[in-house]
């Protein structure tokens, strides 16, 4: 029901700025407790502050990128967010991405959410017929994940 409301809201400031949802205009309307939206914010400057801080910590953090040594290898990022550290711990966490694809596991579990998030990424932009070529593409990587997890079992 909420859910809902909020949508009707969104849509209503939408009309209201010519068609385009602008997150100023959001705020602005959502400043009202008497919305639905007002609920969705953080009004207490201190801790509205704080986690404004952590946030452009992790954008930070997603930056860092290493210079590869050899010039034929691209530059990757220092970091990443494994889903196990931020929904298994408080705070979450970013581990090196060396370490990573290094340890067999680790290595799994970064497949397994890449694989999660480009399902996302799909369900977003799947009706661009010009990125069919990168749908067929990543259900091979599926398909040939599907076959060497059988051929463990």
């Amino acid at each position: 029901m909420k859910k809902e409301v909020i949508k009707q809201e969104l849509e209503e400031v939408r009309q209201r700025y010519g068609g385009v949802l602008k997150s100023e205009a959001v705020v602005e309307y959502a400043k009202n407790p008497e919305t639905a939206l007002h609920s969705q914010f953080t009004w207490d400057d201190s801790e509205a502050a704080h986690n404004y801080r952590l946030w452009q910590a992790r954008m930070l953090i997603r930056v860092v990128v290493k210079e590869a040594p050899k010039e034929e290898v691209e530059p990757m990022r220092v970091y990443v967010s494994m889903l196990e550290d931020r929904y298994g711990q408080p705070g979450g966490g970013y581990r090196s991405m060396e370490e990573v694809l290094t340890d067999k596991d680790l290595r799994e579990q970064l497949m397994e959410q890449a694989t999660k998030e480009f399902e996302r990424w799909r369900e977003k932009y799947e009706h661009l017929n010009e990125l069919a070529e990168v749908f067929v593409a990543m259900d091979k990587v599926k398909s040939k994940r599907k076959k060497r997890e059988k051929a463990v079992v």
